[in-house]
């Protein structure tokens, strides 16, 4: 019974949980922020790229 209450009043899992919500966020936003920026990066390669032929 000792065991189980030592179970359920440890805190340590549920902080690498809340580690990893932060990092999923993080790279939510990275991921996001690539994609809309990729899409205007390609349009400049290929205006450049169709300006040098």
């Amino acid at each position: 019974m000792q065991k189980l209450r030592y179970f359920l009043a440890d805190t340590r899992g549920a902080t690498a949980i809340e580690y990893g919500l932060i990092a999923a966020g993080i790279a939510a936003v990275v991921i996001t922020a690539v994609y809309g920026l990729g899409s205007k990066v390609n349009a400049k390669f290929t205006s450049l790229n169709t300006s040098l032929k």
